[in-house]
């Protein structure tokens, strides 16, 4: 499954209707804040949400930011996954 980059969102399938989709928002700084995670029906229980969560932590990684989870999904995963803790706020 492709992990495709938009505007403020990583997401699979076609932007303007994706299957799954991470979106994330300028913060202070070098921050950006995650603010919603969305995974179809059809596609859940697959481990899609970690997978984009994965991809924006690399991005996050590549750009020097850090991560500010107001999503209680990517917080939850950010939170408890001690290899992301470099990244998270």
């Amino acid at each position: 499954m492709e992990i495709k980059q938009g505007n403020h969102t990583f997401f699979i399938g076609e932007e303007d209707n994706p299957l799954a989709e991470i979106s994330f928002i300028p913060g202070e700084g070098n921050e950006i804040i995650v603010d919603h995670t969305v995974v179809s029906e059809e596609l859940q229980g697959q481990g899609v949400a970690g997978q984009l969560v994965e991809r924006l932590v690399q991005y996050a990684r590549e750009e020097g930011l850090k991560i500010k989870p107001l999503c209680s999904y990517a917080q939850k995963k950010l939170e408890n996954t001690p290899e992301y803790q470099d990244v998270l706020i």
